[in-house]
């Protein structure tokens, strides 16, 4: 009698199991997982990183003379403390960084530039208390001994030497320098001088000038040239002896302002700027790039960058981020996507993993410990699509409840055989009530099986009392 019994069991088994099934074809679109779903997670997307650590709460922030400032990590690009980074002002000399830039990544350093009538008219209309070189027409030079003149010495007719040398006329120069800002970054930089002349519409921001800083030591040798501490220009076709200039920066120049961390900078002044300077530090290979405009005084400024330095690199952390790091994540949503479309006719294709270079947190937070996760909370297949490309993101996750997006995983879904296409004008209308159609005849048939088996079992339940009761009688 049991074996009877686990029959109609079987039956309706199998009918659950069968309207799961049916009811999930119903469906256009399936979550892949909700697991995930957090509303109290705090999850900072890879745009929102660049500036997310100045929410966070800074008690011991240092005290900052200057009226605009910037710290911002080299790699991640991530801005740690700032006040008006982006609101422009007046750089002065600052600009020079830029014109040394250029001027390194196309030319080359032994090229002979030839002072012309040009340069030598628009030399002489630099205002005198503007420092010079003293470039005279006809005189040449190499483009190594320009470039130290305008880092070391800020010679203005050096860099304007320069600019012309390059593009022709200054006005042309001041062009390649916005694309070049445009180019790295910067979104509030307009440069109308090659050497920082106090014109109101040379302009640019902590921010910008601290970018373009960053791009000129990482490409170029702006680093080593801005931390000589002098160089002798050879003497020339004008001048019989040789000259030397010496840093006028006081982290080369001065042991009272001396860094051991500091990689390179250009300092600038004049009445409508104020003073200002752009440096940058490295420490166990984590680098910094600080800027200050509008600060008190001419001393103050050097006091300013390195306390944002100190603090830069006792409170943050810069680390590399890589797709290898999210191997086992990314192995474990590939068997979970696979096995939630077993009964489908879509099949996971492909998947390939994007990662950010870096990613900069508190020192503290970082301390903690973190994990990699793959983001599936949001992410979602439709099973009306042949095709589909879903993107889903790549965290770490720290202690603290900190979700940092650092990358991307891109999943192709695809059918697992050629199928006919579907005008989906046409079968949108149709869709929706195939799909009800197609439930109500399942689940009716089944309950016409479930029925017959009942019955079935009834009568073999009677049958079987029937002939033990004949079985009675006979004894």
């Amino acid at each position: 009698m049991h074996k009877n019994i686990n029959k109609p069991i079987k039956i309706l088994t199998a009918f659950l199991s069968a309207v799961q099934i049916m009811a999930f074809w119903a469906t256009s679109s399936i979550a892949i997982n909700e697991e995930f779903d957090n509303p109290n997670d705090d999850v900072i997307s890879q745009n929102e990183q660049k500036y997310d650590l100045l929410n966070e709460s800074h008690d011991d922030w240092p005290n900052i003379s200057a009226s605009a400032y910037v710290l911002m990590d080299l790699d991640s690009g991530t801005v740690l403390l700032g006040k008006d980074y982006d609101v422009q002002k007046e750089p002065a000399s600052t600009t020079k960084v830029m014109t040394l830039l250029i001027a390194m990544e196309r030319l080359d350093m032994d090229d002979i530039v030839t002072i012309t009538p040009e340069m030598a008219l628009r030399i002489s209309e630099i205002p005198l208390d503007y420092v010079r070189l003293g470039l005279q027409d006809g005189e040449q030079l190499t483009v190594r001994d320009l470039v130290y003149a305008g880092a070391l010495k800020s010679a203005n007719d050096a860099c304007l030497a320069l600019a012309m040398h390059i593009a022709g006329t200054e006005e042309a120069f001041c062009d390649i320098m916005n694309d070049k800002a445009s180019d790295i970054g910067c979104l509030h930089t307009h440069f109308s001088s090659s050497f920082g002349y106090a014109n109101p519409d040379n302009l640019t921001t902590a921010y910008d000038l601290s970018l373009i800083l960053g791009e000129a030591c990482r490409n170029t040798e702006f680093s080593t040239v801005s931390t000589s501490y002098s160089y002798t220009i050879p003497a020339t076709n004008k001048y019989s002896d040789a000259r030397t200039v010496t840093n006028a920066n006081r982290f080369i120049s001065k042991a009272e302002f001396s860094y051991d961390y500091y990689i390179g900078g250009k300092t600038g002044y004049t009445d409508s700027a104020g003073y200002t300077l752009v440096g940058g530090a490295k420490k166990n290979d984590h680098t910094l790039v600080a800027c200050v405009l509008n600060a008190a005084d001419s001393g103050i400024r050097y006091v300013d960058l390195k306390n944002m330095f100190e603090y830069g690199f006792s409170h943050f952390t810069t680390v590399p981020v890589t797709t290898t790091e999210f191997e086992s994540a990314i192995s474990q949503t590939n068997l979970q996507i696979n096995d939630l479309l077993v009964n489908t006719k879509l099949f996971l294709e492909t998947e390939q993993a994007y990662c950010s270079e870096y990613l900069t947190t508190t020192s503290a937070r970082a301390s903690l410990g973190s994990t990699n996760m793959v983001e599936l909370s949001d992410a979602m297949i439709d099973t009306s699509l042949a095709e589909q490309e879903i993107n889903v993101p790549l965290c770490k996750v720290y202690s603290d409840g900190k979700k940092y997006i650092v990358g991307v995983l891109r999943l192709k879904i695809s059918t697992k055989s050629p199928s006919i296409e579907v005008d989906p004008i046409k079968e949108t209308g149709w869709t929706g009530l195939r799909n009800i159609l197609i439930v109500v005849a399942g689940i009716s048939l089944l309950i016409l099986i479930l029925v017959i088996g009942l019955v079935i079992l009834r009568h073999a339940i009677v049958k079987k009392r029937r002939e033990e009761r004949n079985k009675a009688r006979m004894l």
